[in-house]
């Protein structure tokens, strides 16, 4: 068996790719028997071309350059695996092109759970970041291993739903573990890196490239059961994620948006093709059912859950407002209350995460009221 050693040094060779890497692997035995051959050998492997090989053939720069890897990934707090390891996603090997190495930090033993895949755009909605917190939240709860690549928008939004239960999270990067992009995720970035777990197939110090990340996605998918697309454009590297999930015999589901939305094209058209539609965790836990039966009681009304409770006139706002935008004139007139009522009013169901104020002065209502209020 291949040390960890040679499975790095060989995935160091410029120009090799993660294609070529396996068909010298399978055709010769293993990267140590790839590492020792000579460049004339290698030459001989169908498929391989003459540049996929041109850094092989002395195997000495690379096993340097290998041990050089392995140190500062050490010294990082990292470690690295391969598909013969035990820590190595065991769905992630099934799939047509697994990454040779993949370097981790924090709880490989997530790797292996049930691990669902969020995914969705990075200029999400109010409605879309809310949607993936909450699902994520409530899958986490669950024992279920929430999966995304720690982009802006959706994808934060999914780790952070299940951190702030306690959930376990992997964020796949498309860069090296020691590169927090974008910069505005720092702080998720440490959270994660504390309580969840950080996976890449790059190197330390590799720099975000825009084909590096269609190749992070296939990770995302290979290593769930399943891929929830939370919000879309029509052509996004959401439907990317879901594509290698279908290539790959793996669910996919959707949480269906407003129609007049180009952000939701995206996740309607899967709809269309035969996605699983999400409106609850329920209906993704009924597909994956992470290791016991589902119960009623697992699924608590989220409407007698909201807090705090309102006071009769912010109840009677409300209950005046559904989750179709009005502006807030429109509102006043339907009301009745003064614009410095309504104002006050809107100021404090925002904050309490009732409402939602949008472009152009219109205000959405983006949970249900509650059935209680307290006396004046």
């Amino acid at each position: 068996m291949a040390e960890i050693l040679d499975w790095v040094s060989l995935s160091l060779t410029p120009g090799l790719g993660v294609s070529g890497y396996w068909r010298l692997v399978d055709h010769l035995g293993g990267p140590d028997r790839v590492l020792s051959s000579s460049r004339h050998d290698l030459l001989q492997v169908p498929g391989i071309r003459a540049g996929q090989v041109a850094g092989l053939g002395q195997s000495g720069p690379l096993y340097r350059r290998g041990e050089q890897e392995l140190v500062q990934l050490a010294g990082f707090g990292g470690q690295a695996i391969n598909p013969e390891d035990e820590a190595y996603p065991n769905l992630l090997r099934q799939i047509s092109d697994p990454p040779p190495v993949l370097y981790v930090y924090g709880r490989t033993e997530l790797l292996n759970g049930c691990c669902l895949a969020i995914v969705g755009s990075r200029a999400a909605s109010g409605y879309g970041r809310r949607v993936a917190f909450s699902l994520a939240a409530h899958l986490a709860e669950m024992s279920v291993t929430i999966v995304s690549g720690l982009a802006l928008g959706v994808d934060v939004e999914a780790h952070n739903g299940a951190l702030s239960v306690g959930g376990g999270t992997v964020a796949v990067l498309g860069c090296g573990l020691d590169v927090v992009y974008p910069a505005q995720n720092t702080k998720i970035f440490r959270s994660i890196r504390e309580s969840g777990a950080l996976v890449s197939e790059y190197p330390l110090a590799t720099r975000p490239e825009g084909f590096r990340f269609p190749a992070r996605n296939r990770i995302i998918a290979g290593m769930s059961q399943g891929v929830v697309v939370v919000e879309a454009a029509r052509k996004s590297g959401s439907l990317i994620t879901a594509q290698f999930a279908l290539d790959e015999g793996r669910e996919v589901f959707a949480v269906p948006g407003q129609v007049d939305s180009f952000k939701s094209e995206g996740t309607h058209w899967l709809l269309k093709q035969g996605a699983k539609l999400v409106q609850t965790a329920e209906d993704v836990l009924e597909e994956l059912r992470p290791g016991r039966p589902l119960e009623k009681a697992d699924f608590p009304d989220n409407r007698a859950e909201i807090s705090p409770i309102l006071e009769p006139d912010a109840l009677f706002l409300l209950n005046s407002l559904d989750s179709y935008a009005c502006s807030r004139d429109a509102l006043i007139t339907k009301s009745g209350f003064s614009t410095g009522r309504v104002n006050e009013l809107l100021l404090f169901l925002e904050l309490d995460g009732f409402v939602e104020i949008l472009p152009g002065d219109e205000v959405r209502r983006v949970k249900e009221p509650s059935i209680t209020h307290k006396a004046v």
